[in-house]
């Protein structure tokens, strides 16, 4: 009896019968007449974008800070903590690009149709170098307070650096415990959510119900998607395969030595999970150096995040599309870095890509009731996008070897 009732709680409160579950009932709850229970679904999806808003700066504030702050180089690993972050940033910037430039060619349709009244947005007119000007803010506190998300960027961005260049050692690790446990706070706050999550879906699918009732239709879901998988497809299968190549690195061996690792990440979704794996892995079917695999890759688990930055731009662009918002070319290249900062900056949880697109949007007022669709499709999605992230992370640990032992070779033979 009692193996039948720990059976019976294990499947009633997993996460996909949940969400499958809060599905159904949004879907019915949509497309019932019941006012007051679209009123209600109406007021989850409202607590929950506040939600959002609440939490989503502070956690990518603190994040970057951390991140940027806490990875420590010794002089004989210095060159190696270097060269990581160059290729972390610049497969990151890589991905976002092939997302953008798949973006302007499939060009995807709207789910929404927003009526003649459905203006857009009023935009200031101010040149460039005011938006650039208005990056810097005028407060430490204003641009949480008004929902500014590159000035947030930017200020993690700066004081993540500047905590690494404190000189007195006490001053510099009493600040830096302090941004871990605000870090590990919101982490917390972060997990909790996650866990009520599924009342959101419900909230948000009968909204979105309730909208395609009103005349939306689901033409741009499929391209959407198509998108992100053909970005990460062609990121894992294209260009990190020619970047190892172009180091004189066999692109398929090395896919072939990293299978386990890959194989790992795709079933469990979780590249920090599949870390120890990885380093394994990576020392005894790839031959990288143990110095090199145990600095590279437990950074580049943190930081390197190649799906999550194909996934933010093409998930931000296309619901800012559906909001009615103009999407030019400067506002793609703009995003294109907006989302390597905060794929780097992305907290290590479930559904981590998925809840920052979120909260990004939320904070810029964008309406992410459309979320509830892709939430269904996620499941593959981060399979995909994990698989990616270990593959790239194991890149960019192969090169940084290569590297490596050119510079010992060199090095041996000026001596």
């Amino acid at each position: 009896m009692s193996l039948f009732s720990t059976f019976r709680k294990n499947f009633f409160m997993n996460t996909p019968f949940l969400y499958f579950t809060m599905i159904i009932l949004g879907i019915a709850c949509g497309f019932s007449n019941n006012i007051m229970l679209q009123d209600f679904a109406q007021f989850i999806s409202d607590i929950f974008i506040k939600i959002f808003k609440c939490i989503s700066l502070p956690i990518i504030a603190l994040s970057l800070i951390v991140t940027l702050s806490s990875h420590k180089a010794d002089q004989s690993s210095k060159k190696i903590w270097q060269r990581t972050i160059f290729y972390t940033i610049t497969t990151t910037i890589l991905a976002a690009t092939v997302s953008c430039i798949l973006y302007l060619i499939v060009k995807p349709s709207n789910i929404q149709i927003l009526s003649a009244k459905g203006a857009l947005p009023k935009t200031d007119d101010i040149s460039y170098l005011e938006h650039l000007s208005n990056i810097i803010p005028s407060s430490i506190l204003s641009p949480f307070l008004n929902q500014q998300v590159i000035s947030v960027l930017f200020i993690g961005i700066i004081t993540g650096i500047a905590i690494r260049f404190i000189p007195e050692p006490e001053s510099k690790k009493t600040i830096l415990n302090f941004f871990q446990g605000a870090h590990s706070l919101f982490l917390v706050i972060t997990k909790w959510i996650i866990k009520i999550i599924p009342l959101g879906l419900f909230g948000f699918i009968s909204v979105t119900v309730t909208q395609i009732q009103s005349g939306m239709e689901f033409a741009g879901i499929g391209e959407y998607i198509a998108i992100i998988v053909l970005a990460n497809l062609i990121q894992g299968f294209v260009i990190l395969p020619v970047w190892l190549k172009s180091n004189g690195i066999p692109p398929f061996k090395t896919m072939k030595a990293m299978l386990p690792a890959l194989s790992l990440a795709f079933f469990t979704k979780s590249s920090a999970g599949t870390l120890p794996v990885t380093i394994e892995t990576a020392e005894k079917n790839a031959n990288v150096n143990p110095k090199v695999s145990r600095l590279v890759l437990p950074l580049c688990t943190t930081i390197n995040m190649n799906g999550c930055a194909a996934f933010i731009f093409t998930t931000v662009l296309f619901l800012m599309q559906n909001h009615g918002m103009e999407i030019s070319i400067g506002t793609m290249i703009l995003w294109i870095f907006i989302s390597t900062i905060a794929a780097v900056g992305n907290a290590g949880v479930p559904m981590g890509c998925f809840f920052l697109s979120a909260s990004l949007l939320a904070s810029m007022n964008v309406p992410i009731a459309l979320l509830g669709i892709i939430i269904p499709f996620y499941g593959v999605i981060d399979m995909i996008e994990t698989s990616l992230n270990v593959w790239s992370d194991s890149c960019v640990a192969k090169v940084v070897n290569t590297k490596m032992e050119k510079d010992v070779l060199l090095t041996t033979e000026a001596s």
